[in-house]
């Protein structure tokens, strides 16, 4: 068992058939990326299951861009205080996620594990947006958290 604080918010509905135990389902993931790049300790983290339309209200308000995106990763900026460290929030838009597994053919259950490794990777300072070799050493480390999950390489060509 982990010491680990894995909160989940279903904010729509249609999140609840992707998984059996969705929110086992996304701990697990979160606990797999936490394995490639072990945080220090344990850590809380918020995670927000969501629809395209609160996605982009976010992505406009925090980052300039006016349109919706499959996961966005808001770090906690705040020292580090007693307890669990506080890593910060993962909010994903099931619209998106939907249409680029399907468009990717990728089962809907291997995308989100993607993408929950994603941004718990951003969380833990991550970021492909700096440039080519971050973009690779973020990418290896998603390959061995989503490995250990039983998931098949996203960017590989035989990816499912």
């Amino acid at each position: 068992m982990s010491d680990n604080e894995i909160d989940v918010s279903v904010e729509d509905e249609r999140w609840e058939a992707v998984a059996p135990d969705l929110e086992a389902f996304i701990a697990r993931a979160v606990e797999a990326a936490l394995a490639v790049v072990p945080p220090g300790g344990p850590i809380e983290i918020s995670l927000v299951l969501t629809d395209d339309p609160s996605v982009q209200e976010l992505n406009r308000a925090w980052r300039g861009k006016d349109k919706p995106t499959n996961v966005l990763s808001f770090p906690n900026e705040q020292p580090h205080g007693g307890g669990p460290r506080l890593l910060g929030d993962v909010v994903l838009a099931y619209d998106t996620m939907l249409r680029e597994s399907g468009e990717q053919s990728k089962p809907l259950g291997h995308h989100l594990a993607h993408l929950v490794v994603h941004g718990t990777l951003h969380l833990l300072g991550h970021d492909h947006e700096l440039g080519d070799a971050e973009a690779d050493a973020m990418e290896a480390l998603e390959v061995e958290a989503l490995r250990r999950l039983g998931v098949p390489d996203p960017y590989g060509d035989a990816a499912e």
